[in-house]
């Protein structure tokens, strides 16, 4: 998630389709420890699988060791990103979806979106899953955001195993140079025009959601898809609270502003848990969601494997009941 942004000049370039590195296989399926919250009395819609938390973490292992053999980091126009798009594009391609590199320009380097579609499903109704895959350049990210990265990219993988077909189109996307004010949010949104930005039923967006002094906050801008996420939750037992902190500082931002239905997953960042959240969601009240948000720290020792798994299935949840 992007700081709060100054008077930072930005540029965009026009839109270029690259194709990178690809290679790696789709990982196995792994027992987790929740299970999705079944969907609310449809016995005729295909229920949304499990997501292995044990895939999940894996992922972040390898962003992990991308960020160490790349000076710490894996930010924009650094070496450290681009092995992070490789590894994320090598899964999709093998796992059979159509994948386009977008490129654009901040801050004098050259940045790339990822994008995967799905075969099927109704092109002018598009449901749609990103989150932002650079880091800053103080740190490896992984829970800002390998979190989320990790998390769509094995929600995608689970659309594969799956051979999931729904009535709508599925599409996920990572997103570079967030850090430097959604750069290549904006410049895909500005790219798609007026047409594209109307066949997006729905933009779910998941920023940070592994925080190791968790709470679970739910985006509250389309009541549609807010309450698809409350639902999930409510399965679970979890009362969650409506996420105000990064309102404007993440990917979903310029899709809103287009006219885009929004929601998503956060778990929060600096601001520091209250005893009343602490009483609702355990951990620690007094200190920051993420002690280590933008820092050297944040590693994969920087994670709450029960907010992960429970973020990571509320995300195949949405994407099943919102395609259907």
């Amino acid at each position: 998630m992007k700081l709060p942004l100054s008077g930072r000049a930005l540029t965009a370039g026009a839109v270029a389709v690259a194709t990178l590195m690809a290679g790696g296989s789709v990982a196995g399926a792994a027992p987790a420890s929740e299970r999705s919250a079944p969907a609310p009395g449809s016995a005729t819609v295909a229920a949304a699988p499990d997501v292995p938390i044990a895939n999940v973490k894996a992922h972040l292992t390898q962003l992990q060791s991308i960020a160490t053999a790349n000076g710490g980091n894996r930010a924009h126009g650094r070496p450290g990103y681009q092995a992070s798009l490789n590894y994320v594009k090598a899964k999709l391609d093998a796992a059979g979806f159509t994948t386009t590199v977008q490129q654009f320009t901040a801050s004098g380097r050259t940045g790339y979106n990822l994008i995967a579609d799905w075969p099927g499903g109704d092109t002018d109704r598009v449901v749609m899953a990103g989150s932002h895959l650079d880091s800053v350049s103080s740190g490896p990210g992984i829970n800002d955001n390998g979190s989320g990265s990790a998390a769509v990219l094995e929600t995608a993988l689970a659309v594969a195993r799956s051979g999931h077909q729904p009535t709508k189109h599925l599409r996920f996307a990572w997103w570079g140079a967030e850090e430097l004010g959604l750069v290549g949010s904006r410049h895909y949104v500005n790219s798609l025009g007026s047409t594209g930005r109307a066949k997006i039923s729905g933009y779910l967006n998941f920023d940070m959601i592994g925080s190791p002094n968790p709470g679970y906050f739910v985006y509250d801008d389309d009541p549609t898809i807010e309450g698809t996420f409350k639902d999930y939750f409510t399965g679970l037992g979890i009362s969650t609270e409506i996420e105000t902190q990064g309102d404007g500082r993440s990917d979903h931002a310029p899709f809103k502003n287009a006219g885009v239905p929004v929601g998503g997953l956060f778990s929060g960042a600096d601001y520091r848990k209250t005893s009343a959240q602490a009483a609702k969601w355990g951990g620690t009240a007094g200190q920051p969601f993420d002690r280590c948000y933008h820092s050297s720290c944040d590693t994969t020792a920087n994670i709450n494997d029960t907010a992960l798994n429970r973020n990571s299935d509320a995300i195949a949840y949405a994407m099943w009941e919102l395609s259907q």
